[in-house]
């Protein structure tokens, strides 16, 4: 899989639940997350990375740092091995260090700040053509 198949715009999964999807205004001048429906999330236990089919996301994220300049979390990045295809294709379970960084004023809001870079560490296996570190921009 691609880099370019891990990053999307939209996505057909359904929203999260608002349990899991803190408003705007908790994020109390911390930088936030913008998930795949423009929404400001902060500590989500899930995140959709590849936001066009899904193939790509984040699960069971556990944070233990939420700063203004950074964030961490342990948790799994779900891929899908896309064999034979995307749509007859296997999902596979990766244990990740996920660490977010580079907050910038968010377009849509301006008087938030999200974070722009999202680094995975793989810490026991990797998807195929995967490195053991991968960074990927945050959309605006």
């Amino acid at each position: 899989m691609s880099l370019a198949a891990i990053t999307g715009t939209a996505s057909s999964d359904p929203s999260p639940s608002p349990a899991s999807t803190p408003t705007v205004q908790s994020a109390a001048g911390r930088p936030v997350m913008v998930d795949c429906f423009w929404h400001a999330q902060v500590r989500p236990t899930d995140f959709i990375l590849a936001c066009g089919d899904g193939n790509s996301r984040l699960t069971s994220l556990r944070w233990s740092q939420w700063h203004q300049d950074s964030a961490v979390a342990e948790g799994f990045n779900v891929v899908n091995d896309c064999r034979p295809n995307c749509a007859g294709g296997t999902f596979h379970s990766y244990p990740v260090i996920v660490r977010l960084n580079a907050p910038q004023p968010w377009k849509k809001h301006p008087d938030l700040s999200h974070y722009t870079q999202l680094s995975l560490v793989y810490t026991k296996g990797k998807p195929d053509g995967f490195g053991q570190w991968l960074d990927l921009p945050l959309w605006n």
